[in-house]
């Protein structure tokens, strides 16, 4: 069987406040949300799709491309920066160009790994602003079959030379999984071990984490997501260690950086 999965009860109240202000009253909203099932198989495919292994259950691949069939998906978007190949649509209007984030130069905040300018989330109007953007692309994930969706470069703040705080993120995180909720989609924190613990008050429901055994991370994670935690290692000496030390537990791959269909693929 290629699919576990468990389902949970997300309810959001919605309070509508009277103009005298002294009566008010709210609706409950449940939204069935599915939950990736922990300790199964997983691929991590958002450099280019390819058909799983028999063994696995979970699959994370890019908005862009089909959900794999049979398998719960997650889907990638990149809502905290740019993805490299798209500066052209976010040059292309004012409104967009607006929500990239600018140093005192005016100049974009570029993460300098990856090439991604990133964006701008320190007011409430440009978080709103983000989400008329970032949100259709949430519901899209919905439409085209997705579980789950995880949010990519949560931890931006540490690359904009103080510009944004880590207050700023959360902020737009709850935007980011209110709406993943509302669509029916599963929340997943992408990286930033240290907010683990307050992951799920922000939303999210799992855990998507790069390098956690290199950096001696994954535990963290564990404990705020109940073991539904999807770990993926670049170097061979982080994955044996993450195999040895959580590989009964967690989802364990080893990906090639770039994630490659044709690239390093192994489970513990």
């Amino acid at each position: 069987m290629k699919r576990w999965v468990l389902w949970a009860v997300v309810a959001a109240v919605v309070s509508v406040v009277g103009p005298s202000a002294q009566a008010s009253t709210s609706d409950e909203v449940a939204t069935a949300v599915e939950l990736p099932a922990p300790g199964v198989d997983w691929d991590y495919q958002i450099g280019g799709s390819f058909p799983p292994a028999g063994s696995v259950g979970v699959v994370s691949r890019d908005r862009t491309v089909a959900p794999s069939s049979g398998d719960y998906n997650i889907c990638y978007v990149n809502a905290f920066q740019t993805q490299p190949h798209e500066r052209a649509f976010w040059e292309h209007t004012w409104e967009h160009w607006a929500l990239v984030l600018k140093d005192r130069a005016g100049r974009a905040v570029v993460d300098e790994s990856w090439g991604e300018w990133l964006l701008d989330t320190r007011t409430p109007r440009k978080r709103r602003s983000l989400m008329t953007v970032v949100g259709p692309w949430i519901d899209g994930c919905a439409a085209a079959g997705f579980q789950g969706v995880e949010f990519d470069n949560l931890d931006s703040w540490d690359r904009s030379a103080g510009l944004i705080t880590q207050r700023d993120n959360k902020a737009f995180a709850r935007l980011l999984t209110a709406r993943a909720h509302a669509a029916g989609l599963a929340a997943g924190q992408k990286n930033w071990a240290e907010l683990s613990p307050r992951g799920p008050a922000l939303g999210f429901d799992f855990a998507v984490a790069e390098e956690c055994g290199r950096y001696r991370e994954c535990g963290s994670y564990a404990a705020a997501y109940a073991d539904r935690v999807y770990v993926v290692e670049y170097r061979g000496q982080d994955f044996d260690r993450a195999c040895r030390r959580w590989g009964s537990r967690l989802s364990i791959v080893r990906r090639d950086v770039a994630v490659t269909p044709g690239g390093t693929n192994r489970r513990c």
